[in-house]
Order: structure tokens, then C-alpha cells, then sequence
């Protein structure tokens, strides 16, 4: 009869129960992430669990005991028949706090398992009816501060932006996207030739079309450092063999589109939620209740747009080395083997 045997969690990490596993059982590649990452759907369920605001009730010391127990693993000083929930749980800690290229934790406010709690009131003001100028200003502002802190602390970190880019960057992003919503706000009234419930939706989809292209300005503004001087692209081994420029723009699209994708449901359904509830009989009954609603609505859109969206693209993508610069077409491996593909990292 085979034994068992049943490890204790680390101080500080939640737990999970253990499950017991047998002493034959082969070691975990934790180098990989625990879903196959080459699918959608394998992407959608390691995002899920990266995004998700449990992680940011980790402690430091929670932290350091998910460190320690992987490093532990991957040397081999605890048996391969350890947990695997226990392991998986700490990799998803790592992931979710340490940036992959530095390895250094993320400032907190800026992680993407801090994406739907930092971004909740700025999407609810955007959003708000009839907004002034003013307050279009405002909201416009705060929306682009934050996408500059989140495309700052999850970029590439194989090369960096120095103050004066990011302070160009921050600018311009911000300027277009005020510009954007103020325009659209004050053409939409014009628009006298479709009716004013047509008008009342165009009006409410107006934040999206302005944060859609000031976000996209952002990303390529805050990183286009990745485009002009290329980020590291790595072979097999994880041994970096140079930096392509080429490799930098389409983690920078992918990235964009990403952001757009994210962006779209969040400011899109909540007005469309809103104007179907203004006309019932209730709006009229209750109508404190359309602020926790529109929040609510908020919430939710973004707890499952933002895992659905980054999942579009592998944050590791492989790439064939044809489509990269020619001075990547000729490299051999340790082995004396001919590079067929090359990895990097696009970044979240």
C-alpha cells in the first residue's frame, strides 16, 4: 500500500485544503503556467485566477512563503509528491505580484488583480448623465493617470522610459482624450436628425470612443521606447539572444487591442443597462437605486471583461523567426541547432 503524505501551507498564504498525492507522481514544471497557454480558453482560466482581487489580500509574508516554497520545489529540497493545489496557489501569488521580467513586486494599486477596485470609480464618473465639461475634464484626466500607472508598472521591463517620456507620454494621452470626449459630447446634441432616445445612447456611448483612442495613444506613447529600441526576445533555453524592434510593436499592439477590448463592454453596457431601466416604472419608484445599479453594472463588466481581454493574446508569445529582423533568421542553439522560433514578453 502506497503512503501518503500531507504538507502543511505557509504562514501568511490562503489556504486551500490539501490534497494527498502519491510519491510517484512527477515534478510540476512551475516554470509554466498551470493552464495551456496556447488556447483561449486555457489563457482565459490562468487570467481569471492572475486578475483575481483575492490576491491582493496576500501578505508579504504570504508572499515571501509562495517564494520560498516554489524555489524550494524547483530544487528540489521538498518531494515531488508536495500538494499540488499548495503549489499552484503559490504560483498564482507570484504571478499575480512579481513582474516577470524584474521579479520585483508590482506597486500594489497598479497590479491587475487591482485592475477592477482602482478602475470602478473612474469608469462610474465617466459615466455619470450629463456631464459638464468640467467634468468630462476630470474624469478624462483620471482615466488616462490611471491607464499611465498600469502601462508603466506591466509593461516590458526590458527597456525602460525615463521621466521626461513619461511625462510626454502622460500629456499627450491626455490631452487626446479630453479633446475626443468634449467634441463628441458637444456633437452628439447637434445630431437633430435622429431621435433624442438615439441621441441619449450615442451620448452615453461617447466615454468609450474617446477612451478607446486615448488608450490606444497611451499604450503607444507610454511604450513606444519597445517599438524605436526593441525589447528582448529569448530562445528555448530563456537565454535573451537581442532586442527586436519588430517583437516591440506587435506586443505594443497587442496590448492596445487588448485595452480596447477590455474598455468596450465596461462603458458600453452599463448606459445601455441604465436606458432600458429609465424606462420602467421602477426609475420612477426608485430612483436612488440607479447609482448602486450602474456600479453594480460597472463591476461586473469589469471582474469579466478584463480576464476575457488580456487572454486574446499569449503574454508569452512564440513567434516564428521569419517574421522578426534578419539578424534573428541564422541563430543556433547550445545544441548547434538551427532557431526555428523565438519568446517575449508583450507585457499586460
Amino acid at each position: 500500500m502506497t503512503t501518503l503524505e500531507q504538507t502543511p501551507l505557509p504562514t501568511g498564504m490562503p489556504s486551500y485544503g490539501t490534497i494527498p498525492t502519491s510519491p510517484s507522481q512527477q515534478r510540476i514544471d512551475l516554470s509554466k503556467p498551470r493552464f495551456d497557454q496556447s488556447t483561449y480558453l486555457g489563457r482565459v482560466r490562468h487570467f481569471v485566477q492572475v486578475t483575481s482581487p483575492l490576491n491582493l489580500f496576500v501578505t508579504s509574508k504570504g508572499l515571501e512563503d509562495a517564494k520560498s516554497l516554489i524555489s524550494d520545489y524547483n530544487s528540489g529540497k521538498i518531494p515531488a509528491n508536495t500538494d499540488s493545489t499548495r503549489l499552484w496557489r503559490a504560483k498564482e501569488v507570484c504571478d499575480s505580484t512579481l513582474h516577470p521580467d524584474t521579479g520585483n513586486p508590482i506597486f500594489l494599486p497598479f497590479r491587475m488583480a487591482c485592475f477592477v477596485p482602482t478602475n470602478l470609480l473612474v469608469a462610474a464618473g465617466m459615466l455619470m448623465p450629463n456631464p459638464t465639461v468640467r467634468s468630462i475634464m476630470f474624469w478624462q484626466w483620471a482615466n488616462q493617470s490611471v491607464n499611465v500607472a498600469f502601462n508603466y508598472a506591466n509593461a516590458n521591463k526590458t527597456i525602460e522610459m525615463d521621466m521626461k517620456e513619461t511625462a510626454v507620454a502622460y500629456m499627450s494621452a491626455v490631452t487626446t482624450s479630453c479633446f475626443l470626449a468634449v467634441g463628441l459630447n458637444q456633437m452628439v446634441p447637434r445630431m437633430t436628425s435622429i431621435s433624442p432616445g438615439l441621441r441619449t445612447i450615442l451620448g452615453r456611448l461617447v466615454p468609450f470612443t474617446a477612451v478607446a483612442a486615448a488608450g490606444t495613444v497611451n499604450v503607444f506613447l507610454m511604450r513606444g521606447k519597445e517599438i524605436s529600441e526593441g525589447i528582448d526576445v529569448y530562445d528555448s533555453e530563456g537565454n535573451s539572444v537581442g532586442k527586436s524592434q519588430k517583437a516591440g510593436l506587435s506586443a505594443i499592439t497587442q496590448v492596445a487591442i487588448s485595452r480596447i477590448l477590455t474598455n468596450f463592454p465596461v462603458l458600453t453596457i452599463p448606459p445601455l443597462v441604465l436606458s432600458q431601466w429609465e424606462r420602467t416604472a421602477w426609475s420612477q419608484q426608485y430612483p436612488k437605486a440607479v447609482i448602486p445599479i450602474n456600479l453594480a453594472v460597472i463591476s461586473l463588466c469589469l471582474m469579466t471583461a478584463l480576464p476575457l481581454a488580456i487572454a486574446a493574446f499569449p503574454q508569452y508569445a512564440n513567434v516564428d523567426v521569419k517574421t522578426l529582423e534578419e539578424r534573428f533568421w541564422n541563430l543556433k542553439d547550445s545544441k548547434g541547432e538551427p532557431i526555428k522560433s523565438l519568446t517575449y514578453n508583450k507585457g499586460l
